[in-house]
């Protein structure tokens, strides 16, 4: 009986040697897993400042059309009277310059008689003219691209001409201009120059004095 009681008390005993082994080792807390740190959130990024816009170019203006010359050429129908001032009248034939004074009296200046050589540029020169101022006209001719007449006194005093031609561009015509009187006869002194549409001198007469109604 003892036997039985001291081998039950060691099978006890082994029992209660064990045991605390088993739970203490089901009694460990198991290491909890820390939670992951949350994510630090991405830096946002900066908004990109927003371009400056190019300054505009500035702008270029269009060219301008080339605006032509006006023709200094009066077209005048053949026959037609012109008013030249001072009593003064000058009209144009197909065969040359005709005028008339405050007289009344009319002349007669041929382009077709051959006194004139039209394959070159050229320009003629009458005057008439009393104490209250001269009368000048003539002829130009040899071009058909005539800018101005010119006369200019003793003086330099430069007086622009009035220039008619007749329909079609023909490569003659007539000049007048006005101007005082001359110390001395009344007449001319007066040089003559011939200009084209560009400025280039053609031709020209030189200055000199002579008898009024005389050229």
């Amino acid at each position: 009986m003892k036997k039985y009681w001291l081998a039950a008390a060691g099978v006890v005993a082994a029992v209660a040697i064990a045991a605390p082994s088993a739970v203490g080792a089901s009694a460990q807390t198991p290491t909890a897993t820390r939670p992951a740190a949350p994510a630090k959130p991405a830096a946002q990024a900066k908004p990109a400042t927003p371009a400056k816009p190019a300054a505009p170019a500035p702008a270029v203006a269009p060219a301008k059309a080339a605006v032509p010359a006006p023709n200094p050429v009066r077209t005048v129908r053949a026959g037609q009277r012109v008013d030249a001032g001072q009593g003064y009248t000058v009209w144009l034939t197909r065969d040359g310059k005709h005028w008339s004074g405050p007289d009344g009296y009319e002349n007669f200046r041929s382009v077709v008689d051959g006194n004139i050589d039209r394959s070159q540029p050229g320009v003629s020169h009458q005057s008439e003219g009393d104490a209250t101022g001269v009368f000048h006209s003539g002829l130009f001719y040899g071009t058909r691209n005539v800018g101005r007449v010119e006369l200019t006194d003793s003086a330099g005093r430069k007086t622009v001409a009035t220039l008619l031609a007749l329909p079609g561009r023909p490569d003659w015509g007539v000049w007048y201009a006005s101007t005082g009187p001359v110390d001395g006869n009344g007449g001319g002194s007066h040089g003559v120059s011939l200009y084209d549409r560009g400025g280039k001198l053609l031709a020209e007469l030189p200055r000199f004095d002579f008898p009024a109604g005389r050229g």
